[in-house]
Formats: C-alpha cells, sequence, structure tokens
C-alpha cells in the first residue's frame, strides 16, 4: 500500500520536470515494455495500462526514470549546508581528543590559564584562609568562563581570578581598525564583511586589606582570528603585570621587578626594558599626569613569526607562573603591618585614581564592554571593593603619600 501511495506523488514529480515526456522503454524489460507507449503527452498509454503492469513493475520502472532526475537534482542543486563555526569545530576537537603539544594554541591556551587559574585561587585561599567563589558561565556565540572572586577576605579586601574564552565575529569597522597595528590580519586590500576570532586570557587583581601591601594586577592574553575552513589567521599575545601600593617599599618593588627581568630574560634581553617602558607608558593617567602604579611589564601584538608561535606562548606561560613567587611574600612581609586611620583613608584614594585608570583608558576593558554578549560582572571584577574621591586632596609636602606620588609622576628604573 505504501508503494502504490508513493508511486503517484514521484510520478507526478517527474512529470512536473518533463521527465517522461521521451520515455526509453528499451530500457525496461520485455514484459514491462508491453505495458508502456511512447506517447509524447503524458509517457503512458492509458491507466489501464498501467494498472495492468502491477505494482512492483510499476515502481521499478518508475525508479528507472526518476533516477537521472534525481542525481541532475543532486549535481546541479547541491543541498546548501551551513559551514560549522570555529567554536563547533573546538567543541567537537576536544570531545575527538585530549588537548595536547599537537593541539591548536587555541586550545592549549584555554588549558593552560584555566590551570593556572586554580592554582593561584589555591594560593590566594591559603593565604587568606578565605574561600573564593566561582562562578562557571557560557556565551551562546560559543566559549565562556570562570570568574572567582573572594570579598571581605581576612588579608584580601578583594580578590578576582578570572578566565575567559571568547568566539566571535568581527564586523568590518571592527577589523579595518585593527588592521592598523596588524597588517596580516586578512590578505590582499579587500576588506571582508566579518572575521571570527578567539580570544582567552587569564585577567588578575588583589587589593588586599593593609595599606602597607600592595594592589596587583595580571592579565595575560592570546587572540587569534580564522578563515572560513577554520585554519588560523592572524595572532597575536598579550599582557603583563604590574605592582601598584598605596606606600612605598623601595625593597617590594625591586624584587617584584626582578622576578619579571629574570622571566624575559630567559627567553630575550630585550624584553625587560622594553616591556617595562611599555608599562610605564600605558598605565599612565593622563589626566592625573602620573603612574597608575610603580609599574612592572606590558606589551600587546607580540606575532613576530608563525614560526615564532611556540616562542611566544613558552614566554607567556613562564611569565605568568613567575607571579605567586614575586607576589606572595610581599603579602606575607605587610599583611599584619600596623597602620593609621589616616593611611587607610589614603589607600582609598590611592585605589579612586587606580578606578580612573581601569574607567577612563584601560583597552582591555572597553573591548569587553563592546563585545557583544560581554558579561560586566566579569569585566568590572578588578574594581576595589572600596574607594574615595575627595575635592582638592593634596599630600602634605615631604611625606610618605608625597614620595610616591614623586615617583608615580616620574617613574624609576628599579633593576
Amino acid at each position: 500500500m505504501a508503494s502504490r501511495r508513493l508511486v503517484p506523488r514521484l510520478f507526478a514529480q517527474c512529470k512536473s520536470q518533463g521527465q517522461l515526456t521521451s520515455l526509453r522503454v528499451s530500457t525496461l524489460s520485455p514484459s514491462t515494455r508491453r505495458g508502456f507507449s511512447a506517447s509524447s503527452s503524458s509517457g503512458f498509454s492509458s491507466r489501464s495500462s498501467r494498472a495492468s503492469l502491477g505494482p512492483l513493475r510499476w515502481t521499478a520502472a518508475l525508479i528507472a526514470v526518476a533516477s537521472p532526475l534525481l542525481y541532475m537534482m543532486a549535481v546541479e542543486k547541491p543541498l546548501q549546508l551551513d559551514s560549522p563555526t570555529l567554536a563547533e569545530r573546538d567543541v567537537q576537537l576536544k570531545r575527538e581528543r585530549p588537548v595536547t603539544d599537537y593541539s591548536p594554541m587555541r586550545l592549549r591556551m584555554e588549558k593552560f590559564v584555566k590551570e593556572q587559574q586554580q592554582e593561584i585561587v589555591r594560593a590566594l585561599e591559603k593565604a587568606d584562609g578565605t574561600e573564593f567563589r566561582q562562578d562557571e558561565w557560557q556565551r551562546p556565540e560559543g566559549g565562556g568562563g570562570i570568574t572567582c572572586v573572594l570579598q571581605d577576605g581576612k588579608v584580601f579586601e578583594k580578590a578576582g581570578v578570572g578566565v575567559s574564552v571568547v568566539y566571535g565575529t568581527l564586523p568590518k569597522p571592527a577589523i579595518m581598525k585593527m588592521r592598523v597595528n596588524h597588517k596580516n590580519l586578512v590578505e590582499g586590500t579587500e576588506i571582508p564583511d566579518s572575521l571570527e576570532f578567539f580570544a582567552a586570557g587569564l585577567s588578575l587583581i588583589v587589593h588586599p586589606r593593609n595599606p602597607m601591601a600592595p594592589t596587583v594586577h595580571l592579565n595575560y592574553r592570546y587572540f587569534e582570528t580564522a578563515g572560513p575552513d577554520g585554519s588560523p589567521g592572524a595572532w597575536w599575545f598579550g599582557g603583563g603585570s604590574d605592582l601598584t601600593p598605596s606606600y612605598l617599599f623601595e625593597e617590594d618593588a625591586t624584587n617584584f621587578h626582578k622576578a619579571l627581568k629574570d622571566v624575559c630574560d630567559a627567553h630575550d634581553a630585550t624584553y625587560y626594558s622594553k616591556f617595562k617602558k611599555w608599562c610605564d607608558e600605558y598605565f599612565y593617567n593622563k589626566h592625573r599626569g602620573e603612574s597608575r602604579g610603580v609599574g612592572g611589564i606590558f606589551f600587546d601584538d607580540l606575532d613576530e613569526t608563525v614560526a615564532d608561535k611556540e616562542k611566544s606562548f613558552a614566554f607567556i606561560q613562564d611569565a605568568l607562573k613567575s607571579f605567586l613567587p614575586s607576589y606572595l611574600p610581599i603579602v606575607e612581609k605587610r599583611k599584619d603591618m600596623s597602620f593609621t586611620p589616616q593611611e587607610k583613608e589614603w589607600q582609598q584614594i590611592r585605589r579612586g585614581k587606580y578606578v580612573e585608570f581601569n574607567l577612563v583608558h584601560d583597552r582591555g576593558t572597553a573591548f569587553g564592554l563592546t563585545t557583544p554578549g560581554a558579561r560586566v560582572e566579569s569585566i568590572l571584577m578588578s574594581l576595589p571593593l572600596t574607594a574615595s574621591w575627595k575635592y582638592m586632596y593634596e599630600p602634605e609636602p615631604g611625606s610618605r603619600e608625597q614620595r610616591l606620588v614623586d615617583v608615580l609622576k616620574t617613574p624609576r628604573e628599579w633593576v
């Protein structure tokens, strides 16, 4: 019964395509040929002729006629399927096999920063005695992140360690803007209407309670574009780490910078001086005429050649791993020092300057807030829990507070 219902529909479809107007009955069996005539109008002599064939012979005959039509439809009008997105490709890759040194750099960077995030969180929890709140989130466009935040701790008033993995599409205006610093973003002179991208990184901020213990910031990230087939296009690493004290202890600044210089020198003798200068210039509150802190290193667009991708990744790994041994000893030394209410007030004022930089000048904050589907809470986790702004406030001349401001207005060489 099913074949009887199917055959008329298939016959009508074939007839509408003009495939039954010149049936070559010579291709059919002798018994089947007797039931057909080469009628120019329909391809069959009559209803009685069709009925005489029987259901099976009738179906076989129609399939013989319809097969060329189906073949031509497949060849001439192939089914149009959307190509998988970069995010979908990576999900499939991670399903098929674990991430190794032979995996795409995207997946290796994601794995590395997630491992480092948990190591840093465990170390800060041990130093404070308070657990982080960990929020895992997803992006509809692909990717997601893990935001870990500690608030009102014993040692840290606020600490945030966040990992983000972002898949998205750059529109043409964004491509044109980014191409100013990245000539290899697209090949040739024609700018495409859109371009898939991947970005992953780890960001952290630690604001201690004690004004004698410095705030620290760190960020290391990787950015990559992709072709229509998922192949990697332009890529670069960026990041750095910097120290922001409320009260200057020269040995702290020196030790922090020395740890960064040791990492830089192990990979390239030119890195530290170049990246230290970049940090002093980038973390600068132009409207205040002073640096945000005593600096560290900062770099962006590290994409020397494709052959150097492994070299750059090795540098990123060592730089991030150097954070805990360079910062925790400073916190241990300062966290229990005595301080006055006036010194706590100065810390709040310095935090206000920190907020000003992050909201007015920081490119990372601006990029995050303008990315479609941005998770604002994660982007603004770097802001302190408390801060203060006093109108026309100036420190006493010759005071410890003024000594810090003098250094911020004229950056020093610490190693």
